[in-house]
């Protein structure tokens, strides 16, 4: 029973429409949520990691489109980096000009390359 319902709520989800943008205020462009799964470096330590996650702030919020940023760290050690953009363009042209800036080589420094994960996301529901 329990996988018939399954079933039936996937399938009824497909055909559902899809919602309308979180932000149909300005001009029906959905924002677009940048999504950064990682861990630390060995041997980095948090407060450290958070500090230089705060000297990041100036610059990124001079970015054209910058909405909000949260950092959340996971109970197993890997982290979250979650920023919203005003649009898909916005967080695409912020990610390639945030890598020239300065105060993001301590920060970058401390991720580790490997076990980074992006994903740049149409917001589809927000709730403050």
């Amino acid at each position: 029973m329990r996988r018939r319902l399954t079933v039936s709520l996937i399938a009824a989800l497909t055909v559902l429409p899809l919602p309308a943008p979180a932000d149909g205020g300005r001009g029906g462009v959905a924002p677009c949520v940048e999504v950064v799964t990682f861990r630390l470096v060995a041997g980095s330590e948090p407060a450290a990691f958070l500090e230089a996650a705060r000297a990041t702030e100036a610059p990124l919020r001079g970015q054209p489109g910058f909405l909000r940023r949260r950092l959340v760290l996971g109970a197993d050690g890997q982290w979250t980096d979650w920023v919203e953009w005003r649009d898909a363009a916005s967080a695409q042209a912020a990610a390639a000009a945030m890598m020239e800036v300065p105060a993001f080589g301590p920060f970058m420094a401390m991720i580790d390359g490997s076990s980074v994960v992006m994903r740049h996301e149409a917001l589809a529901f927000a709730m403050d």
